[in-house]
């Protein structure tokens, strides 16, 4: 059994103060399969001291736009070599079914890094502008500073990479708190960056638990949080960072819908929304857990009962695994708590429930469930699950599904399906959610900004405004001599 015995800290391997240890459980399993060592408040003082030395003090900040694109690429390169090998520790590690985990969390991460280099070197960091009393004024963009990338389990490379790479190739040193449930996967990166030769205290790992988020994301010598997580904790960052006057970006929770027209098609909709929701064993930030569907129209229903009864649920290291279990314990007890809720609110339940699926004695598994007849105001139609859970909401006319799709406190993403996609865009106009898709689920494009609106947060991921997020604009402006 490997034993993680050193923290990745200002480009070497060193051993922690702390001598604290995070226990990573196969969620297939239930064994323990590795002892990562947790980063104590020392730690995390020497990881920004190394980030905060690189920034003011070393090239990396000072060097061109082509030269970090250069350094960048390395990354990507040995991430390419090594990308089967990041795919299976996931797998290992939170229970993602290892088809899914090759060919997203490990493909996603890789793709992220190539269109970012390819957004910076079309950047322009610098412009010059015509001044409203004349002259001319120069724009330009620098570095924000040193970065704390606070990184959630479930999609733990690709939600790195959305931090790390943009505020890389602004120029910004890091310091990354990952997951305990996925610190293995980001210590495996951290040994793709030393095999890189980024300059020392660039990039800085302290795994850890809450503790050590918190007192990361407080420190005075941190310039700029970006958190993913829950939005709980993300409300506890945003007073953390309002208290030192931090910038911050959030992207938080999300209780999205998926509004079924009733010109769209069914089974084209239910495949859809099985494949957007569903994968990761629905631990998704962006999932179409509501699904609203004309009322009477019952082969919505079928389809996606359909779906979810097709899936083979099972050993996450077998190809043919679509659902693996859930990354703990304690979201396995959540998840059959929010069923359980469903049933008692007077949800029908179509498909799946609290029990075992069938065949399976252990391991933190939970069976695809359906719900239909539900009303927007159960607690499975108002609260994030992260599960494999769907919950479908009849309406009367396009306006009152809209109006349903908008009654939550959430913002995150969402869909609509109809074979007009006039109607469709017209519709997605109308629905407050950072991210949309017209007859599919929202796909995770890395030249598109991410991010939600409400409880869901603020700030964007992805794309250009991804690397505008790790960037501050000064002015300059000369008086004439004379």
């Amino acid at each position: 059994m490997y034993t993680g015995t050193e923290l990745f800290i200002d480009g070497t391997w060193q051993t922690p103060t702390s001598q604290a240890t995070i226990e990573v459980v196969s969620p297939h399993t239930e064994s323990v399969i590795c002892h990562v060592v947790s980063a104590g408040p020392a730690d995390v003082d020497r990881a920004v001291a190394a980030a905060r030395a690189a920034f003011d003090d070393g090239p990396w900040p000072r060097l061109s736009a082509a030269e970090r694109i250069k350094a960048v690429g390395r990354l990507g390169s040995i991430y390419k070599e090594r990308r089967r090998e990041m795919a299976e520790l996931i797998s290992t590690e939170i229970g993602a079914p290892i088809t899914f985990s090759k060919h997203v969390q490990s493909r996603l991460p890789l793709s992220a890094i190539t269109a970012f280099t390819a957004v910076a070197g079309a950047y322009e960091f610098e412009e010059v502008r015509s001044g409203f009393y004349g002259g001319e004024i120069c724009i330009a963009k620098h570095p924000v500073g040193v970065v704390a990338a606070v990184v959630p389990w479930n999609m733990p490379q690709f939600l790195t990479t959305a931090k790390v790479i943009p505020a890389l190739l602004a120029g910004c040193t890091v310091v990354v708190k990952p997951s305990p449930e996925a610190s293995m996967d980001a210590l495996l990166l951290a040994e793709f960056i030393e095999k890189a030769e980024l300059p020392p205290g660039v990039v800085n790992f302290v795994p850890g638990e809450r503790a050590t988020g918190a007192h990361l994301v407080a420190h005075p010598g941190v310039d700029k949080v970006s958190f993913t997580g829950s939005t709980a904790a993300g409300r506890e960052v945003a007073l953390a960072c309002a208290a030192g006057l931090r910038q911050v970006s959030l992207e938080l929770g999300g209780k999205s819908a998926a509004i079924i027209l009733d010109d769209a098609d069914p089974e084209s909709a239910a495949r859809a929304i099985q494949m957007s929701s569903l994968a990761n064993s629905g631990q998704v930030c962006n999932a179409l857990s509501r699904v609203l569907v004309p009322a009477g129209n019952t082969a919505v229903i079928e389809a996606l009962a359909a779906e979810l009864d097709g899936l083979v649920v099972g050993d996450p290291s077998d190809d043919a695994t679509q659902i693996g279990p859930l990354v703990a314990q304690r979201q396995q007890a959540r998840v059959r708590e929010y069923i359980a809720s469903g049933i008692a609110d007077g949800a029908r339940l179509v498909t799946g429930g609290v029990d075992m699926p069938d065949g399976l004695e252990q391991g933190w598994y939970v069976q695809p469930t359906l719900f239909a007849d539900a009303d927007n105001g159960m607690k499975v139609a108002r609260e994030e699950i992260f599960g494999p859970v769907l919950t479908v909401i009849p309406y009367r006319d396009e306006a009152e599904a809209i109006t349903i799709a908008n009654d939550s406190d959430y913002g995150l993403a969402g869909a609509v399906f109809t074979a007009d996609p006039d109607r469709g865009q017209s519709v997605a106009a109308r629905i407050r959610a950072g991210s949309f898709g017209v007859n599919e689920g929202y796909i995770m494009d890395p030249l598109a900004p991410y991010g939600g609106v409400k409880a869901s947060g603020y700030g964007r991921e992805l794309g250009r405004e991804g690397l505008e997020s790790y960037l501050v604009s000064q002015s300059i402006s000369c008086a004439k001599g004379g």
